[in-house]
């Protein structure tokens, strides 16, 4: 047990280090002053003297990696520096913005488990029938739609044209409704093709037609034993793409003005508001490796057959 958990700690020191300097040095690295951005002025209209002035006090006239160990030091203990344009502290915006960025990525699983689950299922089922085709239609037509283009559809249809539901903010649940879909719709393509071919290899294998012989019902069997079975590929993808999952929301948030950590991080880009984009990558990168932590650990719990080679392996 000691020896999981100084492993552990090892991968996730190494796996902090790494990001943070990568992140470091892409966004440093990247073209432009940042001291002309923070004073918001072009070169014609401030002194010389004003621009070196600030990147002294602002450390940007030391070498990166002394810069890097700085922030490094600065991270121990907590603290993520404060933002170049609002002064206030980056991790106190990145709790404010935070929460609406995970109801939209909630919603968006949410919108995803209810369409891939029953359609990857029913297409299994009914394999080669009028279900199944639809089904998979279906899926490689939302798989070759961008989700920001899905946004622009809802948006005219539900927002423009009929007034249904609201298209910019975060006003309660039903301002959640369209983010939500176009998200969850954008992403659920991929789950209902994986689910529908996990599936029917589950169903043809040996325990499916021995749950049969023991006179278990179609819906048991389904249920407890192919479906059971079919699950770990589908959360494996699922940790694997969880990047590309908060790259759409980061998306989606601009096309509906959500306000969440997305938005506020795009505007950071493009004011070179360097804290609150590492701030932003860093916290991006710790939820990546804990749900992917939490993906392996229920990976080993739906998988038997990784427990019984575990349990071979200590004996």
């Amino acid at each position: 047990m000691l020896q999981i958990f100084i492993r552990k700690f090892l991968e996730v020191t190494l796996f902090l280090l790494f990001i943070t300097f990568v992140s470091f040095l892409f966004v440093r690295l990247a073209p432009g002053d940042p001291a002309l951005t923070i004073l918001n002025v072009d070169e014609l209209s401030v002194s010389q003297e004003q621009v070196e002035a600030l990147r002294e006090d602002m450390g940007f006239n030391k070498p990166l990696l002394v810069q890097y160990g700085l922030w490094l030091f600065n991270f121990v203990q907590l603290d993520f520096g404060q933002s170049y344009v609002t002064g206030q502290p980056v991790i106190d915006m990145i709790a404010t913005g935070l929460p609406a960025t995970l109801e939209l990525a909630a919603g968006a699983m949410l919108v995803m488990l209810v369409v891939s689950i029953p359609l990857g299922s029913l297409s299994a089922l009914y394999r080669n029938s009028w279900i199944d085709h639809i089904s998979r239609y279906a899926s490689i037509v939302g798989a070759a739609i961008p989700s920001f283009w899905l946004g622009l559809i809802f948006i005219n249809i539900f927002g423009a044209q009929l007034n249904w539901l609201p298209t910019m903010g975060r006003n309660g649940l039903v301002s959640l409704i369209l983010p939500s879909l176009t998200l969850g719709l954008a992403i659920s393509s991929v789950y209902v093709r994986l689910l529908r071919s996990s599936l029917l290899d589950s169903l043809g294998q040996e325990f499916i037609r021995a749950a049969r012989a023991r006179g278990l019902s179609e819906m048991r069997i389904f249920f407890v034993h192919a479906l059971r079975h079919s699950l770990p590929p589908v959360i494996t993808v699922f940790g694997v793409s969880l990047g590309s999952l908060i790259g759409g929301v980061v998306v989606i948030e601009v096309l509906f003005a959500y306000p969440g950590v997305g938005k506020m991080v795009v505007d950071a880009i493009r004011q070179r508001d360097y804290p609150l984009i590492q701030g932003y990558i860093l916290v991006m990168a710790v939820i990546v490796f804990v749900v992917n932590t939490c993906v392996d650990i229920f990976y080993r719990y739906l998988n038997p057959e990784m427990k019984l080679k575990e349990r071979n392996t200590q004996s």
